[in-house]
């Protein structure tokens, strides 16, 4: 069974959290909980110090946005969440009464900085969400859940918000869900959300990142929501309306998950013939993997150099071939027997 993020508040998936990127101004950061509590969004989220890349931008009002965040829980009954970088966040955050903290991807991918908030966080009741370090190391990720486990914190959660790469891409931080699939198998019972206003960058593929979050089963969302985005001191290309996060809720399929099904038989045997394949695939990797050495013999006993280019591309190129009239991928096939080819260099 996952944890529950808020045990003392019924949460249905997708659990929604939302809110602007910073707190600017007491009535922006009142006016737009009151405008996300009338579409029934429950966590308010907002940035109160700001991690820059570089010096001179909006930082973030510090502790007095604290007190608005206070005055946006009595008010709506939201609860509330901020992200915390340092211990002196953690005592301010207690002070104020906010329900939950997240660890941004730039503190995540620093160990040292994630166990002093572990230390901070460790006589709390406070939920904590961890962001994905900013490059793509599912093991520090993995760390960080460890280290703040390992004081005692029980009521944890992933934001999955992609990844750093250099070069041009259709995303901010392209999402590589392989990452938080991989978490999920490793850590099955921790809630995941993704965060598509940092995936994004933009509304652009806003939509498309949501489904394909929820049709990965993964928990929830986090979207960046401001009452004039145009206005926002901070990230104001990635934020969006409260009206229009609510359009944008009411598109998404929300599908069931396996248990939700009552008759699985056919899923079943679909599965039972994927495992039948899957063998077959490692019995036929074996078979060539035992010609890959008899090559190698052979070449050893002729002084003949292992790897040759020609043959090599000749092979890619024959495989892409074969995989375009089959309708496959050719970028698949061909990490595919990129992977096969090193395995075989490997035997010889």
């Amino acid at each position: 069974m996952k944890q529950k993020i808020f045990p003392e508040i019924e949460l249905k998936r997708p659990i929604i959290i939302s809110g602007p990127c910073s707190a600017e101004t007491e009535k922006q950061t009142i006016e737009t909980a009151h405008a996300l509590s009338k579409i029934g969004i429950k966590i308010f989220r907002a940035g109160i110090w700001k991690p820059r890349t570089r010096p001179g931008l909006f930082e973030g009002v510090g502790k007095i946005g604290l007190k608005w965040l206070k005055k946006v829980k009595e008010e709506t009954g939201m609860r509330t969440c901020v992200e915390v970088a340092t211990k002196l966040h953690v005592r301010q955050v207690v002070e104020y009464d906010i329900d939950a903290v997240w660890l941004g991807s730039r503190t995540t991918v620093n160990p040292f900085a994630v166990k002093e908030v572990a230390n901070a966080l460790a006589k709390t009741n406070l939920t904590v969400f961890v962001k994905n370090p900013i490059n793509p190391d599912i093991d520090l990720w993995v760390g960080a859940f460890e280290r703040l486990s390992n004081v005692g914190i029980t009521k944890l959660c992933a934001i999955h918000r992609g990844f750093s790469v250099y070069g041009n891409s259709v995303y901010r931080n392209p999402p590589q869900w392989q990452i938080p699939i991989e978490l999920h198998r490793r850590l099955p019972n921790l809630p995941i959300l993704t965060d598509p206003s940092h995936i994004c960058g933009t509304p652009n593929h806003l939509k498309e990142v949501c489904q394909k979050a929820l049709d990965l089963n993964f928990d929830g969302l986090m979207i960046e929501t401001h009452i004039t985005p145009e206005h926002s001191l901070s990230d104001k290309q990635q934020q969006i309306s409260p009206e229009e996060l609510n359009n944008l809720l009411n598109s998404l399929i929300i599908r069931k998950s396996e248990s939700e099904n009552e008759s699985q038989d056919e899923l079943i045997g679909y599965r039972k013939q994927i495992d039948s394949i899957d063998f077959h695939i490692i019995d036929l990797l074996n078979e060539r993997m035992k010609i890959s050495k008899d090559i190698g013999n052979y070449k050893r006993n002729k002084n003949i150099t292992i790897f040759q280019s020609a043959r090599y591309n000749e092979l890619i190129e024959s495989r892409i071939k074969t995989a375009k009239e089959l309708g496959l991928s050719p970028e698949f096939i061909t990490d595919i027997f990129k992977s096969i080819h090193e395995e075989s260099v490997s035997s010889q």
